[in-house]
This record gives C-alpha cells, structure tokens and sequence, in this order.
C-alpha cells in the first residue's frame, strides 16, 4: 500500500505519541511518526506494538481473504528456523533452492506438462509477480517475433476480461501494454470465446482466462478459449499463447476435478500461475510460475550475478526474499501428499456447499456461484436494494465476521454482491453459527428500512 505524509493538524494530536500511561514499561513519551530518540525495553515494545494490533480483525473470522491464516506447528517452526535466510543467496542456501526446484517440478507435474516439453518455472512472492513475469516473458517472445519478421512491435496488446485481479491491469500499465479488456455480461460474470475473438490481432502478445476469479469464483471457460485460439492459428497463422491465472484454483482444481482440461493439456496454454498462500495452505507471501517449455523464458530476461558467491540466473521483479514460505509449501506437500490436499479441499468443498445451501433456504439472499469448482460462495440481498450489502458488511462486523461487499465489475456495476471464502478452518458448525449472525443482522437492516425496531446481532432479538 501507498503512505503518506501525516498532516501536520494530526501531528498535533496525542495521536502521534505514545504516552507514558499506555503501559507500565514506560518511563516517557514516544513518537508515532518520528525516530525516538531513545531506547526502551524490549517487553515495553513488545507490549506497545501487541496491545495496538489487537485492534485488526480476527484472522479466523475474515472470510474476505484468500490467504491462508493457519499451519501446523512443525511448519511454524520450520518457518521460524528459515525467517532468516534470504532465498536469493543460493550460493550460501543451496538447500532451499534445491527445494525450489523439487517443487517446481512437483507442479508441473499436477499441472500435465507434457513429455516432450522442458518446463521451467520458479517461485514468487506471490501471484501478482508471477502474472507480471509471466506476461513479461509473452510480450518479450511477441516483439522478438515482430522484428525478425520485420514488422513494428511497438504496439503489443493484451486480451483479459474485466473478472480479472488488479495485477493484470497493473501490468499493462507498467509494461506499456494496451489492455483490451473483454467486458462481463450483466447476468454473466466470466468472459465468452467469441468476445475475446473479437479483440485478438497480430500485436496481441497473450490471452489471460482466470481458473477462479475473485469477484465470484468462477472460472473462465478456458478449454473453448482454447479451442478458439486453435483455430485461429490455422486459419489466420495467429499463435496466441493463454496465461492461467490460476491463483485461487491451482491447488483446487488437481485435486478436486483431475479430468477438468485447464491446464498444459491444452495446446495453447503455455504458462499458468497460482498462489501457494492461498490454498496451497501456506501463509503470505508465495506464488508459483511454470511455463511449458524452456524457450518461453527468454534468456535475455535471466540475470547473472555472482556478487553474493557464486554465478546464478535469477527472473524475478525484486531481489531479496525469503526462504521460509517455500519451505512451508514443500512441508505441506510432503506432509499432506495428494491424499491430504484432495480431502482437506473434500471437505472446504463440502462446507462451501453447505453454507450456499443454507443462504439459499434462508430466502433472504441470491447465491451468484454456490462453490461449483472452488470453496468460494458469492450472493447477493434480496428483497432489499442490493447497495445494503455494504450496511451488512459493516453490521455483521460487529459479531468480528469480515465479509466483503463489492460492485461486480463495469456491465454489472449496478450489482453489489458479497463473498465468502470458505478455507480450512471454517468448519460446519461455524457455517451455522456464521447464517445466524448474517440473518439476524439483515433483519436489523431491514428493520431500519421499515422503520420498525432494530435487531441486536448477537442476540437476535429486537433492541428495546
């Protein structure tokens, strides 16, 4: 996120200081926004910085988020023991990278890349940096192709729909890239074949489809995009790679529809990324990104260092990072094996399912996607105008719940909608306990509506 400046009427402001009443350890007063000049003890800091995030949410209960909040301890402590190592120095962590490297291969593997293809791959800090590298490496293969052809290649495009993530529009404007963004229907929340055809030319450098999108969980229909591209390339010699942006459904859908085509299967999928602190089960930061063959990743985007010991080839937008989260994705994977990820993903299915059931009985609410291909409900307010799902966000906080509320994108802007991501810890009974409080609290909304008397959402009866 951007920080600023703090205006200087807040500087003024005992906002700014820690008194020395906040705690016991404290001897004197402390500035917020400028360097102490002193030092305290480290329990007076520990407890400062403790007490004041109290006030964030209950990781448990955001059922906005994607990320994994929650691992064993026999990974916290590998974790722990690797905080310190940075990934980036292989020549004093060979191990790590050798890790890496096991993993990379263990997901080209679920994601069938074939025989005959050298795949190669590498991990990121997250999905937003694999797409970018990803896309980088369409755009550098497109402009190559341009000029050896002697054609311009000052002009490269891009095709995704509007149900993409943020990074996808990030990229195109950090990379000088024109976005052609396919538009969502009104009453169809995922991109169509026949509309991305329409914006494909010779200058477009890749075609992204999501496997779980982040407005509604659903998936683009990947295998007729495909198709689609197929046939361009043999009637108008137009070779247009796809991009997966497989962040929410990369360690769904292996395990959950084996025979679903989405993945390398496919002729023209030529690079996919997803997010192993999302349902890969371990926590931020960490992603994957595997192409299919090796020539996709051109040589001129590998850098060679050898200041930190030993000559190394490196694609990453940034330099240092950590090594704990890859060694925290390689325990799941010995740990969990494909028996473990296919029942926990079994079982957020199941409790997915339920609570879109349980929200359809209810009559008070539209489900936009009941969990059809990942633990993900999308639904909307009925009987009230569906802007009020802002008013319920902010009411079912109050029994510590965080579920968004959000506009579906241009086309459908007019709908507001509300999701819930159903992960590991969001069992059955919370599911229930979860309707109660969601109910109780638009029945306070409508209420007010109504004129009639407010509901207390932890109670569930009316406020006197």
């Amino acid at each position: 996120m951007v920080s600023k400046r703090v205006v200087n009427q807040k500087k003024r402001e005992n906002k700014m200081r820690y008194g020395k009443g906040h705690n016991r350890f404290l001897d004197n007063d402390v500035p917020k926004y400028e360097f102490p000049e002193g030092k305290m003890e480290p329990r007076a800091a520990y407890q400062l910085i403790h007490d004041e995030l109290n006030l964030d949410g209950n990781p448990d209960l955001n059922l906005a988020t994607f990320v994994t909040t929650w691992m064993e301890p026999e990974a916290d402590q590998l974790i722990m023991e690797n905080l310190h190592k940075n990934f980036i120095d292989h020549f004093e962590y060979p191990q790590v990278k050798e890790i890496e490297e096991r993993i990379v291969n263990i997901m080209a593997n679920i994601y069938n890349v074939p025989d005959k293809d050298d795949f190669i791959g590498t991990s990121t800090i997250g999905s937003s940096e694999a797409i970018m590298l990803g896309l980088l490496a369409h755009k550098w293969n497109w402009r190559q192709k341009r000029l050896k052809e002697n054609k311009p290649a000052d002009k490269p495009n891009i095709v995704f729909g509007g149900d993409t993530h943020v990074s996808w529009d990030k990229f195109a404007r950090y990379f000088d890239v024109e976005p052609r963004i396919v538009p969502i229907a009104r009453d169809h929340f995922t991109i169509e074949p026949e509309d991305v055809k329409k914006m494909i030319d010779e200058n477009t450098i890749a075609v992204g489809v999501v496997l779980g999108t982040t407005f509604t969980g659903e998936f683009d229909p990947v295998f007729e995009i495909n198709q689609m591209l197929v046939d361009l390339k043999k009637t108008k010699g137009l070779d247009i790679p796809i991009h997966v942006d497989a962040a929410s459904a990369g360690f769904i859908t292996p395990f959950y529809e084996p025979d679903f085509k989405w993945d390398f299967r496919l002729e023209q999928v030529k690079s996919i990324n997803t997010s192993g602190h999302k349902f890969g089960l371990v926590y931020p930061g960490l992603g994957w990104l595997i192409f299919r063959n090796e020539h996709l990743l051109p040589e001129e985007l590998k850098f060679y260092v050898n200041y930190l010991g030993d000559e190394m080839p490196t694609y990453t937008l940034n330099f240092s990072e950590g090594s704990s989260m890859v060694v925290a994705q390689y325990y799941n994977i010995l740990r969990l094996g494909k028996k473990g990820y296919g029942e926990i993903v079994s079982k957020m299915m199941n409790n997915a399912n339920y609570l879109a059931k349980k929200l359809t009985e209810s009559g008070e609410f539209e489900v936009i996607n009941g969990a059809k291909h990942i633990p993900v409900v999308t639904f909307k307010l009925k009987n009230v105008e569906s802007s009020k799902a802002f008013d319920l966000s902010y009411r079912i906080r109050e029994r510590g719940w965080i579920v968004p509320a959000y506009s579906l994108p241009p086309n459908a802007q007019d709908t507001t909608i509300m999701r819930v991501v159903v992960r590991e810890n969001f069992t059955a009974d919370m599911v229930d306990i979860f309707v109660e409080d969601i109910l109780n609290a638009k029945k306070s909304i409508t209420n007010m509506i109504s004129g009639g008397k407010q509901t207390d959402p932890r109670k569930g009866h009316p406020v006197s």
